[in-house]
């Protein structure tokens, strides 16, 4: 996928982190109990700061919660995406999830007694607008005899998962650190580690709480297994950045409202951090040799490669060597789900 568009791009700045905090309300009632001191207002901008790409200088490689998840399911998927870079048409499904993002990044952005959603709802046809002129082919994916009724049938499937946020989480409540955060640090092996967490709320406290959106449905084992390798790279990237044990790790399913919350403590992070320092010398195994090997599985079924793929009579593209790819870049698409 070529259209690499930054979310937070567009519009006025948004989850805003230097607004003098509020007082006398809870961070999120609901979660009262298990995070008994999340209030509003909490920041640390210096990290985010720090964490925050720059310029256009050249990055070294890293890795991403993302490529890693494909290293681990396929190596070969993860050569086509991170050293061969091959193009992969996006699906609306994909499509709409970056969309749902961005409007939600948006959201915070209004002041707080404006997060409703009938505002959310008016953000959502403007966002597209702006994202589709970003990336033009977007569009083909509504290019039918009916396209103008198959946008608006996919425009109002959106809608619903906003609705569905709000069935889940009162923003009104909330005064999230940052949206869309890009976050990167180098273990002690030398591993980098980069990313984008969709959300990161601080309590007064100092307690940190990742939160995650999903626009598919809740998942099943294997869905929710690699769900949760995403939120734990996160959780083990701000432990190094910030020396604190994420207080929660938590998923928003919007297309059945389902929420999912766990808590990991310091000895899983540090083993964690283990499996990703394991997963990169893999990596960088296969870059030397070039053998990148199919892994198939249920999931093939969804890779847009299996006509290059082995497992299915096809021939890779030459080998074109390791170039020390920036792979722990991910699209906007990789971000949205």
């Amino acid at each position: 996928m070529s259209c690499q568009i930054p979310v937070t791009s567009h519009g006025p700045p948004t989850c805003r982190t230097g607004d003098p905090p509020p007082t006398g309300r809870p961070f999120l009632s609901e979660d009262a109990a298990t995070l008994p001191g999340m209030a509003n207002g909490s920041t640390t901008t210096d990290t985010a700061n720090a964490a925050a790409p720059t310029g256009k200088a050249a990055r070294r490689p890293a890795l991403s919660p993302s490529r890693a998840s494909d290293f681990k399911q396929c190596p070969l998927l993860y050569r086509f995406r991170a050293v061969d870079r091959l193009p992969e048409p996006p699906t609306k499904a994909q499509v709409r999830g970056t969309l749902v993002h961005s409007v939600l990044e948006r959201m915070f952005g209004l002041p707080r007694a404006d997060r409703t959603p009938e505002q959310a709802k008016e953000l959502l046809r403007p966002t597209w607008s702006q994202l589709s002129k970003e990336c033009p082919e977007w569009m083909e994916l509504f290019d039918g005899e009916n396209s103008d009724k198959e946008l608006a049938q996919w425009l109002t499937s959106a809608e619903r998962l906003l609705d569905s946020y709000f069935e889940l989480e009162d923003p009104r409540r909330l005064d999230p650190e940052a949206c869309e955060l890009h976050v990167e640090t180098e273990l002690s092996s030398g591993v980098l580690l980069r990313g984008y967490i969709d959300r990161l709320d601080v309590a007064a406290t100092g307690e940190i709480r990742v939160v995650d959106y999903k626009t598919g449905a809740a998942p099943r084992e294997i869905g929710e297994a690699k769900a949760m390798f995403q939120m734990k790279f996160y959780a083990v990237v701000l432990w190094r950045l910030r020396g604190i044990v994420p207080r929660q790790l938590k998923l928003l399913y919007l297309s059945d409202g389902q929420a999912l919350a766990y808590t990991p403590d310091e000895p899983e992070l540090a083993r964690f951090e283990r499996t990703l320092e394991a997963i990169w010398q893999a990596i960088l195994r296969a870059g030397r040799t070039g053998d990148f090997r199919p892994s198939p599985s249920k999931l093939c079924r969804w890779c847009s490669h299996q006509a290059l793929c082995p497992s299915f009579g096809g021939t890779p593209p030459e080998y074109p060597g390791w170039p020390e790819p920036d792979s722990g870049e991910e699209s906007v698409l990789d971000r949205a789900d």
